[in-house]
């Protein structure tokens, strides 16, 4: 909703303006980063909470802006603290990892998604797809060293986890289209990649079996 005008003065001593607004905040930047190749409408959520770390610490605010969308050729995850961006996110990119891995395994099991005996997602087969920027900020902050690139507050990454989760499970069980083609994108990934890690090993396995001492030596 800010909006930041460029005046730049030409040689006639006249100037040009350029504006730069995103109307609805981190959702225009999130499509700015998509471009047309989202597979999904992106979604949006704001909570704001506020507890401790442990009983004998004191208690803060939190609030945070989330959006996210499923991509099969874009994959952004960056997460912002008071207005500082989290290069490796701490709190907030557990709390993802754990709601996401959560809330889809959950609803490829109850909509019979999995193969027979067939391996729960990870979550590097949702971080594939998925593009996912988070704003927050919080009245006490604990970071992870001087470089200020994590946060490790226990109770920011609860709050988080909790929210996520919640939302997220309400969002597929109220939106099928999108749903299923969140869960499909995340079932390719994950078959793409025990396919290329099961041929991996057969690789090596077929190289191995046919070298022997010697031509090893040579080759070395």
């Amino acid at each position: 909703g800010t909006t930041f005008v460029l005046h730049i003065e030409q040689e006639d001593e006249t100037f040009t303006e350029e504006k730069f607004v995103y109307e609805n905040g981190i959702s225009d930047y999130l499509l700015e980063q998509v471009g047309d190749k989202s597979l999904t409408a992106p979604v949006s959520w704001h909570f704001e909470t506020q507890g401790r770390d442990r009983e004998d610490k004191d208690e803060y605010k939190v609030k945070a802006d989330f959006s996210f969308c499923v991509s099969n050729t874009v994959n952004v995850i960056e997460y912002y603290h008071n207005s500082s961006f989290l290069e490796y996110g701490g709190a907030p990119d557990k709390a993802v990892k754990i709601a996401f891995v959560y809330a889809l395994d959950k609803y490829l099991k109850t909509v019979g998604k999995y193969n027979k005996n067939e391996s729960k997602i990870t979550f590097s087969d949702v971080a594939d797809c998925l593009v996912l920027v988070i704003n927050s900020s919080s009245t006490m902050t604990s970071y992870e060293n001087q470089t200020k690139k994590a946060i490790t507050n226990a109770f920011i990454q609860k709050a988080l986890t909790d929210f996520i989760k919640t939302n997220l499970e309400i969002y597929l069980t109220e939106n099928a289209t999108s749903a299923n083609t969140i869960v499909n994108q995340v079932l390719v990934n994950k078959r793409a990649r025990e396919s290329a890690e099961k041929t991996k090993i057969d690789i090596k396995k077929k190289l191995t079996g046919t070298m022997d001492v010697s031509n090893r030596v040579e080759k070395f």
